[in-house]
């Protein structure tokens, strides 16, 4: 099938790859803009960019998506099919509707649940047991077309959202895969989502970092998990100055401290008491201005007096 691909950072480039392995006709990559980075202010491409260019296809970079250079770039390439993952901006409506199969979408999240732009890392903050991946027809407003297929997996107690995002990464490629089979044989299924599951996942924020140690050790652990990598769950109950907390274990141990006391900092990890008098151990930090590494590492040149 002759293919248009949008989509921008890591978890777009597995599906892709896969497209490109079932020998479909990509004829062309739409991206955003790549972006400067780090004290250089370098350009860096996109994930799909590179991903595209590995394989000689065609990239386009529009500025918009909605002042007619995306639209006026599907008219020259006529696909019969766009595939959208992750690509970060709104599509009009005449875009999604030109092709002769339509738009559909790879969306990390069981829809109607976790509509919006962070679903993984919403879906470990709020505690889910599990999440998966969607199939869906697109339409102009967020997140709210019919669904073709979904895939669910259970999440790991200690998996992070950067571990989740790659794995969902690799069932939703192979989800689309099939997908792509069934609208060629005219199979694919048609659900709409009900709307009275629906729940939003917004753009993360530093905001969403400080750890309140009055919630229960399992929700502090969620925060820790789903803030990974960016913007990173931070404290300033260890050393009085704000540090980044990137690992943490739960282990049933109770305390009768209040929330937020250290109670023992060793090679095991910082122990520290939460609001339903459980201890939650904290296993790699960052402190302000150095690098993230394990406790044991940082307790080695940095003591903790309790």
């Amino acid at each position: 099938m002759r293919i248009l691909f949008m989509g921008t950072p890591e978890f777009a480039v597995a599906s892709l790859k896969h497209l490109v392995d079932d020998e479909h006709e990509i004829c062309g990559v739409i991206t955003q803009p790549d972006k400067p980075k780090n004290r250089g202010m370098k350009l860096i491409p996109t994930p799909v960019k590179e991903c595209a260019m590995s394989y000689g296809i065609t990239v386009f970079q529009p500025q918009k998506a909605r002042d007619g250079e995306a639209m006026d770039i599907v008219r020259r390439l006529d696909p019969e099919l766009i595939v959208v993952a992750a690509y970060g901006k709104l599509l009009p409506e005449d875009l999604l509707n030109y092709p002769k199969y339509g738009s559909i979408n790879v969306h990390s999240s069981l829809l109607p649940k976790y509509r919006g732009a962070a679903p993984i890392n919403w879906a470990i903050l709020n505690g889910e047991a599990e999440t998966g991946v969607s199939i869906m027809y697109m339409a102009a407003a967020l997140d709210v077309g019919d669904v073709i297929a979904q895939v669910k997996t259970p999440i790991g107690p200690d998996e992070d959202a950067k571990a989740l995002t790659v794995r969902l990464a690799g069932l939703g490629a192979e989800a689309l895969c099939e997908t792509v089979k069934a609208l060629e044989n005219g199979s694919a299924a048609r659900t709409p989502q009900d709307e009275r599951a629906f729940t939003y996942a917004p753009m993360l924020s530093r905001e969403l970092s400080p750890i309140d140690w009055t919630r229960s050790a399992h929700a502090v652990n969620c925060q820790i998990r789903g803030l990974i990598p960016w913007p990173a769950a931070s404290t300033d109950a260890i050393t009085g100055q704000p540090m980044k907390v990137f690992r943490s274990e739960e282990t049933g141990e109770d305390t009768a401290a209040q929330p937020g006391t250290v109670l023992s900092a060793d090679k095991r990890g910082i122990a520290v008491a939460c609001g339903d008098g459980r201890v939650l151990y904290l296993t790699e930090i960052q402190a302000t201005g150095g690098k993230r590494m394990s406790v044991g590492d940082y307790l080695r040149g940095h003591p903790i007096q309790l």
